[in-house]
């Protein structure tokens, strides 16, 4: 995260903890000189993943819809190598799917807090609810990496800064919402799917980062639960 002002005598206290990665993940990602003919140990699943003939063998075509995947995603090396963290990326999205517009069917994010954010680790998925009602979501996000974990348990919105910009890192956080020392909620310029992952802060689109900003308020409860997968 980058260093926070502060406002009148709280201190934010951030020491080297979240924030978007460096500049580098922003940018595409660097193209490799040519496709793999290696076929991947996960080949077979990817290429059902793509909807690709699965047929568990390389092929030209088979490399190109891969490489085209990682390169979206920001997965490297982007050789269209159907391996562990490509796959890692496209369970995580089936699992995400078919959690549907139940995210919290578990009753593990509390019901009796009124509004709230949610945010479990494990699916790498976000919402907004009051009661038991969903109001927003679940969505994708991107949490912290190794090292760097979204730290767990029952949060507040404490700091809201809408144009915030990391000086740490030098690169802009729109709609920051900070609710655990310099972890927040922001906009980020990477896919939602591209590892390993922030510095600690919950890392959204900018559609949904928006959305959360108009839904949520200084004082607000966050509740954050789960393992983000590679922690």
């Amino acid at each position: 995260m980058g260093d926070i002002r502060r406002r009148g005598a709280v201190a934010l206290g951030v020491t080297a903890l979240v924030a978007p990665l460096t500049l580098v993940l922003g940018a595409a990602p660097a193209q490799a000189a040519s496709c793999t003919t290696q076929t991947g140990p996960y080949q077979k699943k990817v290429e059902k993943f793509l909807g690709r003939p699965a047929d568990g063998k390389q092929s030209t075509a088979d490399c190109k819809a891969i490489r085209a995947f990682q390169t979206k995603h920001g997965i490297t090396p982007n050789i269209g190598y159907a391996g562990p963290v490509t796959w890692g990326v496209m369970n995580l999205m089936q699992k995400q799917k078919a959690v549907g517009k139940t995210p919290n069917k578990s009753g593990k994010c509390p019901v009796n807090k009124g509004r709230i954010a949610c945010v479990d680790l494990t699916l790498q998925l976000s919402w907004v609810q009051d009661g038991k009602k969903l109001v927003y979501g679940p969505v994708p996000v991107r949490t912290g990496r190794n090292g760097h974990e979204t730290r767990t348990g029952l949060k507040k919105v404490y700091w809201r800064n809408i144009d915030h910009h990391s000086t740490i890192y030098d690169v802009p956080m729109p709609y920051s919402q900070f609710f655990d020392g310099g972890q927040a909620f922001h906009s980020a310029g990477v896919s939602m799917w591209n590892p390993p992952g922030s510095h600690g802060c919950v890392n959204m689109t900018k559609t949904d980062a928006k959305k959360y900003w108009s839904l949520l308020k200084k004082g607000d409860d966050v509740f954050v639960y789960g393992r983000k997968p590679g922690t």
